[in-house]
């Protein structure tokens, strides 16, 4: 199951890189595998990319050929699917420019982006852009007629108006894109703060930081040691709520905010949480968390302490969704319950996730889930006691596939895995993304201690 998501997602090949010196999202069909048709998770993927376009004010580059939704999968496509055109359009009135290049056939639904963007170019011979191709024109009219003549570069760049500039060939094609980029008004990228320095730790080391089991024993100050330039960590409020650390740093030269967890997010370690992300909101700088959290106690998870558990968590919460700068997660290990929601999970719209290979995602931690599940389902009962170690070691392998960093990933749940070191080097160049089109944007409340 995970091959066959990884190989539909692989439909679309993306990314984002520099061309004339400006950030561009690019986002190609593959037309070689299946036809460049699009299938859910494939949907799911362009869905994201155009989300972390239009939240940094990315450029868009689509290099179409795609055979449209595959119809066999349309009840899951089709509605969700029209959510393509409209962020080409929401994007084009915000300012962000959407450049197109037909190189192959584009059919269906993957005629709407060309004739979406703000300009397309189309390859002469090799680029056709139809909601029908000639065999259904033949199947409905009778009519015989060539790809060319139906939908070619002739067609649209000279009677349709659906494309605007000719390419003799895929050279020219993909040049004439790139000239179009030159052209854009885009503002000139500020860069980092200060000059990069390289940790006084080796990055390459933080893989034995990494424990076999009990990843919550991780030292999450080792970990920023090998990160952050010259591994200098100015730490904030250092003696209270402990089992969160929060300071800041320059990581590639960039002035930043961290927040890692080391150990339980207690009430405490929240309100200082909340704290922190509030001004980093304030003063406009980005914030990196870094998430490796334990199992709450069944005490904490019932908010049973006098309240403060549950409300010093809203308190975080709401401070990391209304913090209004880039913020970049990783998961270095456990992400597990509420605390995920806390650290800036994909529910909270980081700029971008990333995990490690060793990084577990889920709502509980696997033993207490797989035991939750059997008692819940027997509640007591006197059972068979072959059945029940039966029972818990197929539930404790689906849910240990389930929580994994692959099969996060393979379903579009993050934005990749990163080996962790290369983490200094992914989260500069994620600062450098998000810095280069998004205006400060100012906060409309004052830093308030919590």
């Amino acid at each position: 199951m995970g091959n066959t998501v990884c190989c539909q997602s692989c439909l679309c090949i993306s990314g984002i890189g520099k061309v004339h010196g400006k950030y561009c999202m690019i986002i190609a069909n593959d037309g070689t595998v299946k036809g460049g048709t699009v299938y859910p998770v494939t949907l799911k993927k362009q869905l994201r990319l155009q989300e972390i376009a239009q939240q940094n004010r990315i450029p868009c580059i689509y290099a179409v050929d795609s055979g449209g939704a595959f119809l066999p999968l349309q009840s899951e496509i089709f509605l969700p699917g029209g959510r393509t055109f409209y962020n080409e359009a929401v994007m084009g009135s915000m300012g962000i420019p959407q450049i197109a290049v037909v190189c192959g056939n584009c059919t269906a639904g993957g005629a709407y982006v060309p004739t979406m963007a703000d300009e397309a170019v189309i390859i002469h011979r090799i680029g056709t852009i139809y909601l029908g191709g000639p065999p259904l024109v033949q199947a409905a009219t009778g009519e015989i007629i060539s790809a060319e003549d139906l939908g070619g570069a002739t067609l649209h760049c000279s009677v349709s108006g659906c494309t605007d500039y000719y390419a003799a060939d895929e050279y020219e094609g993909f040049q004439t894109g790139r000239d179009l980029i030159e052209t854009l008004n885009l503002p000139d990228h500020p860069g980092p703060t200060r000059s990069p320095e390289e940790p006084l730790f080796d990055p390459e080391h933080i893989q034995g930081l990494i424990p076999a089991k009990q990843q919550e024993t991780m030292d999450v100050r080792k970990v920023l040691s090998r990160i952050v330039d010259g591994s200098r960590f100015n730490e904030f409020k250092v003696q209270f709520g402990t089992t969160i650390v929060a300071g800041f740093a320059h990581i590639q030269g960039n002035l930043v905010g961290v927040v890692g967890n080391n150990g339980e997010m207690t009430d405490t370690a929240a309100a200082k949480g909340a704290h922190f992300v509030q001004m980093c909101s304030e003063r406009h700088i980005p914030l990196v968390f870094l998430h490796n959290t334990v199992s709450q106690s069944s005490s904490n998870t019932y908010g049973l302490t006098g309240g403060n558990f549950v409300r010093d968590h809203a308190k975080m919460m709401a401070a990391v969704s209304c913090a209004k700068v880039p913020k970049i997660s990783i998961v270095i290990g456990n992400s597990i319950g509420p605390t995920n929601f806390l650290m800036c999970g994909r529910s909270c719209s980081p700029n971008f996730m990333f995990t490690w290979p060793n990084a577990v995602i889920g709502m509980m931690e696997n033993t207490q889930l797989v035991q939750t599940i059997i008692q819940e389902k027997f509640q007591g009962n006197d059972v068979d006691a072959a059945e029940k170690a039966e029972m818990e070691k197929k539930l404790s392998q689906k849910y240990s596939l389930e929580t994994s960093a692959f099969y996060i990933s393979s379903r579009v749940l993050d934005d990749g895995i990163i080996l962790p070191q290369h983490t200094r080097q992914v989260i500069g160049r994620c600062l450098d993304i998000t810095s280069a089109y998004v205006p400060r944007q100012p906060t409309d409340y004052p830093v308030i201690r919590m």
